[in-house]
């Protein structure tokens, strides 16, 4: 672990937001689920989540790998299960989807546990989606078409929440657990050993102050 390395784990933990979320309902294509990723670890979110599409031009697993392993995804068997899911856990489920409700994406106050709703490029959230959702968003366009990208829309969207949360002192101190923080350092830095543990059930090694195994770790 050089110190390089280590710093900039660190400063990347301390900016993730355990209360700022993403939630895709029926996205499947594997480049815009990569996309979302990225868009997801750029602002600082740690647990992005996904409705296993009905129909799928190819798995998930492996897709955006360059970006999956700072960003963890959890999978939702329905847009209602994933919904629901969230606002148990005290976020509220903002959807981007134009309604009679909608308000400008500026006008929401991401500063609160907030998971935004994205649908697929076509079909957009959901009707249950949109349905569920505690409220409606848009981004104002001038233009002839009348839909950004997927991945485009979660930018710009997530840009402002970034911008409001960064407007209230939000990146300046480590959000996270301690507990998780040092979980998911220890993934970061050693994802191979970490990988291991968790199929065997075992806790992760040591770590001493500088971000170095304790004692050489074998596996078994």
């Amino acid at each position: 672990m050089t110190p390089e390395r280590y710093t900039k784990l660190n400063q990347v933990l301390d900016c993730r937001q355990p209360d700022l979320t993403l939630l895709t309902d029926q996205v499947h294509k594997p480049r815009n689920i990569a996309a979302l990723i990225r868009n997801c670890d750029a602002v600082g979110i740690q647990q992005m989540h996904a409705v296993t599409p009905a129909v799928s031009h190819r798995p998930f697993n492996g897709t955006a790998r360059g970006s999956q392993q700072w960003v963890d995804l959890t999978m939702h068997d329905s847009v209602e299960n994933g919904v629901i899911s969230l606002q148990h856990q005290g976020f509220k489920v903002v959807a981007a989807h134009w309604s009679s409700r909608s308000i400008k994406y500026t006008d929401w106050d991401y500063t609160q546990p907030t998971a935004l709703l994205l649908g697929a490029e076509r079909m957009g959230v959901s009707a249950r989606g949109a349905e569920l959702a505690d409220a409606h968003v848009i981004v104002p366009m001038v233009g002839m078409v009348a839909s950004l990208n997927v991945s485009v829309a979660a930018g710009i969207i997530l840009q402002e929440a970034q911008r409001q949360r960064a407007v209230n002192g939000m990146y300046e101190y480590c959000r996270l657990e301690e507990w998780e923080r040092s979980r998911i350092f220890f993934r970061w830095a050693y994802p191979r050993i970490a990988e291991v543990c968790d199929q065997n059930g075992q806790a992760y090694p040591l770590l001493d102050d500088a971000g170095n195994l304790i004692e050489p770790w074998a596996q078994g």
